[in-house]
This record gives C-alpha cells, sequence and structure tokens, in this order.
C-alpha cells in the first residue's frame, strides 16, 4: 500500500502471495505514471527499501538497494523509519484494512487473488479514501510531471557483472554473448550492467520462479557468423561482428557501465 502522508489517500494497494523487490517498483512506477514525481518516500527498513547491515540497526546509505537506486535516479528522498510509531499513520491504516478487509472478500464471496485485487481497485480504495481522507494543511500539491523520464529503464532491475574470458555474462543460469566490437578485440575482466526486465528474467526475490538454463558460447556464435559469410570479403565479415552499442560507447573509455546486449543463444 502507498498512501499520502498529508492526507492518509490511499494511491496505490495491491495483494501479493509476497513482496518482492519487483512488485514495489512495480506500486510506485503506478502512482508515478498517474499522480506524478513525489519529493520524499518514506518507508520501513524491509529489504527491499534498504540495507541494514546489521538487524534492528542503522540502514547503509551507501549501498542502495534496486528501489534505492530508482529513487535517487529520480531525485527522491529515501527516509527509513526506526519504529512503527513513526509509522502511526499507515499502521493505522494497515490496522483498519486488516480488521475490514477479509469481511469484505466475504460478504462478497470473493476467493482469488485476482478477484480480491480487482475489488480493490474497482471498489474498496475510493471507499476508503471517501471515507478516511482529511484535508492537507496547505493547498496545493507537490507532484511534479516527468514525462520526459524513461520509467521503463529506471524501473529495471540491474545487476552488476564481470564479463568473462569468452565474452559471456553469467545471469541466473544463463550464459549471454556479448556481441563483438570493434573498438575493443574482448571485454573479458569489464564490468557491466545488466538490466533484468520484469517477466524476462527470473525475480531474485522470488524463489518460486522456475531457471531456465540457455548456453550456448563463443563457439556457437563463431560458427554461425563463419556460415553466414562464407563466401564474402573480409571487411564485409569483419563489419557483421559490429555491435549496435550507445553512441557514447564510442570512446572505449567509456565501456564500463554498458548495459548488455540482449542477444541470447539458445
Amino acid at each position: 500500500m502507498i498512501l499520502d502522508d498529508a492526507t492518509s489517500e490511499i494511491y496505490y494497494a495491491q495483494l501479493a502471495q509476497e513482496e518482492t523487490t519487483g512488485a514495489v517498483m512495480a506500486s510506485l512506477r503506478a502512482v508515478i505514471e498517474q499522480k506524478g514525481l513525489f519529493c520524499s518516500l518514506y518507508s520501513d527498513r524491509g529489504a527491499h527499501f534498504w540495507l541494514t547491515p546489521n538487524s534492528g540497526g542503522k540502514v547503509d546509505y551507501q549501498r542502495p538497494t534496486q528501489v534505492g537506486r530508482a529513487m535517487k535516479e529520480l531525485g527522491v528522498q529515501m527516509i527509513p523509519s526506526y519504529s512503527p510509531q513513526a509509522r502511526g499513520r499507515s499502521e493505522r491504516n494497515f490496522s483498519t484494512w486488516q480488521g475490514r478487509l477479509p469481511q469484505e472478500l466475504r460478504l462478497r464471496g470473493i476467493r482469488t487473488l485476482d478477484g480480491a485485487n480487482e475489488f480493490l481497485r474497482e471498489h474498496y480504495i475510493a471507499e476508503c479514501n471517501r471515507r478516511f481522507t482529511v484535508p492537507a494543511a496547505q493547498r496545493g500539491t507537490a507532484f511534479i510531471s516527468c514525462r520526459h523520464r524513461n520509467l521503463e529503464l529506471i524501473f529495471t532491475q540491474r545487476y552488476e557483472r564481470t564479463v568473462d574470458q569468452d565474452d559471456t555474462v553469467r545471469f541466473h543460469n544463463l550464459i549471454m554473448q556479448i556481441e563483438r566490437a570493434e573498438w575493443r578485440p574482448t571485454l573479458a575482466g569489464c564490468m557491466v550492467d545488466h538490466p533484468s526486465a520484469p517477466g524476462r528474467y527470473p525475480d531474485p526475490d522470488d524463489r518460486r520462479t522456475s531457471r531456465r538454463i540457455l548456453q550456448r558460447g563463443r563457439k556457437a556464435a563463431d560458427a554461425a557468423d563463419e556460415k553466414a559469410n562464407q563466401g564474402r570479403g573480409k571487411d564485409v565479415a569483419r563489419k557483421s561482428h559490429k555491435a549496435d552499442f550507445p553512441s557514447q560507447l564510442a570512446n572505449p573509455a567509456n565501456y564500463a557501465g554498458f548495459a548488455l546486449s540482449h542477444r541470447l543463444y539458445d
């Protein structure tokens, strides 16, 4: 659940089997797309929001989570809560929901997760906002437009990996081949930033996700290229290895941190 600290208006609520990083990022993105960009996010110290080296201790501001990284890119200040009392408004909302929502679902005969979420979207959230929202102390809104921001990229989970000697990168039992580049003979040893789009690769927080194995290394890629270039000149064959990298990578000094090619060999 995401609600306004000033008015208690509920902006987003969703029932799920378990809370994952992907679910949290999807909820924040939905609020930003509907309402705009907010100035700060006040949350508990759950692992999706903060890294807490010592249980019950202070959070580590220098090692952001996926959510923390996305909020930093958007310029949203994250504020950790160190006690349930500090989140009194949200805790009271949770208590109200825990008491009322199961009864509402029972009275309507709703027994499935999809049905419950449809009821939330179509009826329950609006009814709660009508009954419990209070006027803000100040007029106006703090939301600002972010229509020019690439939310698809910002809310994509990213993971650093080191390129192997055969120019492949391992991620969740996948082996991905990086296409060759003219400006550097090999990327072995480089650190790359791999984006994991929702639904494309397994969510590391979802232990129920089955992991597929796609393994085909440089030998398979070389064999395919050699077959495709038979009868062509050397210049043509060499040009076929050129990778479609962003323009800012024209300088080899900027290779660290570029997104992987999504070309997979299966």
